[in-house]
C-alpha cells in the first residue's frame, strides 16, 4: 500500500461533498450569421450565453429546455468538438479549453456521448464488434482476441449477446442499437458521458429499459452523466441536480426534485405546466399558465429578461435590466426579478420524505 503524505491539517470528512468531476464557468459560443456590409455589422447567433454549471462524480446532471435553448451546443463545447468563444471547461482539475490535441486525445478516453439516433451515430458498414472496438484500438488499448473478449464483456454488461459482435445496425432494433452505442461509450472505461436526448427517439417502453440499463451502469462503474433531455418525466427519474436552459442561458438550477416540485422561474414553472398527469382529471395540466408565443430569434435576443415576451408575468424592470442568476434557496439558482432572494428551504443534506427510486422502477 502506499503511503499517505502525512499532513497535520489532513483528516477524512466521510459526510464531505465529493469534488466536483466537471466545471464549467462562462462558458459562451457565438455562430458568425453573416449581414453587413463587407463584413461590417455582421450578426451573431447567442447559442450559448455565459452558462456555468458544475457535476459532482458519480452523480447525474440534468439540462432541459426548448429545441434550440442551446443544450447540444453545451455538450459539444464540454467535450471540445466545438470550440467555445470564451468561458472555461474544467475536466477533474483539467482546463480542457486550452489542452493541446495529444491532451484532448488522452481526456477523450475519459470522457463519452452517447447520442440521441444509434443508426445515425453507428457506421451501417461497421460491425458491432468493429463498431464498439474501434475506440479501444485507437487508443491502444486492445486488439487481436483481447479486442473480441472486451467487445463480447461489453455487450453482456449492456444486456446483448455476445455473438451480437456479427452483427450491423441495420440488424438491431431501436433499442439493441443504442445499446450498442452504449458498449461503445463505455470501451475506453470512462468517467464521463454525456447523454444527448439518448432516449427521445425511442418508444416509451424501451426508454424506460434503456434508463434502467444507465442506472444501472451508473452504480456498478462509477460514472458521472450530463444528461440532456426535453422530457420532464425522464429528467426526474435520472437527475440528481438540474439545469433549466433558455436561449442560450441557465434561468435555473437546483435539485433536480425540488426544481420539478416548486419551480421558480416562470419559464420552467410552465415547462412543468405542460407535463400531462394521470393524477389530474383528465390527464390534463395543472393550474400554472402554459407557455405562449415563440422563442425569439437568437440573432436579434429581447433587451431585458430575454423570456419577457412570453412570461405573463412581467413587469417594466423584465423588459430593461437583464437578471443575474443570483440564489433564491438554499442551493437554488434563478434568474429573475420576480422572486425575492434567499427563502428558507431545508438544506440539501437533509433527510427527505420522498421515497428514493430503485432500478426497479420505469419512468412514468
Amino acid at each position: 500500500m502506499r503511503a499517505e503524505p502525512a499532513t497535520a491539517t489532513a483528516v477524512h470528512d466521510p459526510d464531505a461533498t465529493p469534488p466536483a468531476l466537471l466545471e464549467v464557468e462562462g462558458l459562451t459560443k457565438y455562430f458568425d450569421a453573416g449581414g453587413g456590409l463587407f463584413g461590417r455589422g455582421a450578426r451573431q447567433v447567442r447559442a450559448v450565453d455565459g452558462v456555468s454549471f458544475s457535476l459532482r462524480r458519480g452523480a447525474t446532471l440534468g439540462l432541459v429546455g426548448e429545441s434550440g435553448s442551446g443544450k447540444s451546443t453545451t455538450a459539444r463545447l464540454v467535450l471540445r468538438l466545438l470550440e467555445p468563444s470564451s468561458g472555461r471547461v474544467s475536466f477533474d482539475g483539467v482546463d480542457v479549453t486550452t489542452c493541446t490535441r495529444r491532451e484532448m486525445a488522452r481526456l477523450r478516453r475519459r470522457m463519452q456521448v452517447v447520442f440521441q439516433d444509434p443508426y445515425g451515430s453507428l457506421d451501417p458498414r461497421m460491425n458491432a464488434l468493429a463498431a464498439i472496438g474501434e475506440p479501444l484500438v485507437v487508443h491502444r488499448m486492445a486488439r487481436g482476441r483481447d479486442l473480441r473478449v472486451r467487445v463480447a464483456e461489453l455487450l453482456e454488461r449492456v444486456g446483448l449477446r455476445p455473438a451480437d459482435m456479427w452483427k450491423y445496425p441495420h440488424q438491431f432494433s431501436g433499442g439493441q442499437a443504442q445499446r450498442v452505442s452504449i458498449a461503445r461509450a463505455l470501451a475506453t472505461d470512462p468517467e464521463l458521458i454525456i447523454c444527448d436526448e439518448a432516449v427521445s427517439a425511442l418508444d416509451a417502453s424501451i426508454q424506460a429499459q434503456i434508463l434502467n440499463l444507465l442506472r444501472r451502469l451508473q452504480s456498478e462503474l462509477g460514472l458521472s452523466y450530463l444528461f440532456i433531455a426535453h422530457d420532464l418525466n425522464v429528467v426526474r427519474y435520472m437527475s440528481d441536480e438540474l439545469c433549466v436552459m433558455y436561449m442560450g442561458r441557465i434561468v435555473e438550477r437546483g435539485d433536480a426534485d425540488r426544481v420539478l416540485r416548486d419551480p421558480v422561474h416562470p419559464y420552467t414553472r410552465m415547462l412543468v405546466a405542460a407535463i400531462p398527469s394521470l393524477e389530474r382529471p383528465g390527464g390534463g395540466r395543472c393550474g400554472r399558465p402554459v407557455l405562449r408565443g415563440e422563442v425569439s430569434s437568437p440573432l436579434d435576443p429581447p433587451s431585458g429578461c430575454r423570456f419577457h415576451p412570453r412570461c405573463p408575468d412581467a413587469v417594466e424592470r423584465c423588459r430593461h435590466e437583464d437578471p443575474a442568476p443570483r440564489p433564491v434557496a438554499v442551493g437554488r439558482i434563478a434568474a429573475c426579478h420576480l422572486h425575492p432572494a434567499g427563502p428558507d428551504e431545508p438544506h440539501p443534506d437533509e433527510p427527505q420524505t420522498d421515497e428514493p427510486h430503485t432500478d426497479e422502477e420505469v419512468a412514468s
